[in-house]
């Protein structure tokens, strides 16, 4: 959090508006008018570029950046019988989750959002939070009439910019793009799967011992 640039530029910018207001309020006090009114504007700058700064730092919370390709969890899937099996999922802060699943493959989707290339100036890059994991069937038919599981990956959020963005146009001049992505891989055995964020979306790849 310290090292984010958003926090940081967030406390600068308050701090700045905060001690000009106070020039401000002193030269109104000592009757110096035209000086107190010269230092409004900057006052307003300063105090809005940290609102903005605080908005952005709230609404990206769990997401997480990344520039090119990252992984975005580890998949350990466990054959148990015909169209069932089961798939534990470590994310990289190490909280694991289990999950039983029905079908033929495992499918994870995921909400992408694509920032300004302003803002990925000032370090606000493209973010990404996995959003569910369930199965999905070869056939048609099975996926039509069979049992489906899915699964929520996504945490609470104070703030869904995601969902914000697709609910508001107010909020495009900051998005280049906000986007969901799915990726689905066959489950004939026992495997481990790392799923992969890029800039693209997700994919999926097999660990191989």
């Amino acid at each position: 959090m310290l090292k984010n640039p958003l926090f940081i530029s967030t406390i600068i910018f308050a701090l700045t508006g905060v001690l000009l207001l106070r020039g401000a309020l002193r030269s109104m006090a000592k009757l110096r008018i035209l000086r107190a009114l010269r230092m409004v504007l900057p006052t307003l700058l300063c105090l809005s570029i940290s609102l903005v700064s605080a908005a952005l730092l709230v609404a990206n919370h769990g997401y997480r950046s990344f520039t090119k390709e990252v992984c975005a969890a580890t998949v350990y899937v466990k054959k148990q019988e015909k169209q069932r099996f089961e798939a534990t999922i470590v994310f990289p802060d190490s909280i694991t989750a289990v999950y039983p699943i029905n079908g033929d493959m495992l499918y994870i989707d995921a909400h992408i959002l694509k920032w300004h290339p302003l803002l990925n100036a000032v370090g606000v890059h493209t973010t990404y939070e996995l959003d569910r994991i369930g199965g999905r069937y070869n056939s048609l038919d099975d996926e039509r009439e069979m049992p489906r599981t899915i699964h929520k990956l996504a945490r609470k959020k104070i703030v869904d910019m995601y969902s914000l963005r697709m609910r508001y146009s107010f909020f495009k001049p900051l998005l280049d793009a906000a986007y969901g992505s799915a990726t689905f891989v066959n489950v004939e055995k026992d495997a481990t799967l790392q799923i992969m964020v890029s800039t693209s979306g997700l994919l999926v790849r097999r660990e191989h011992f």
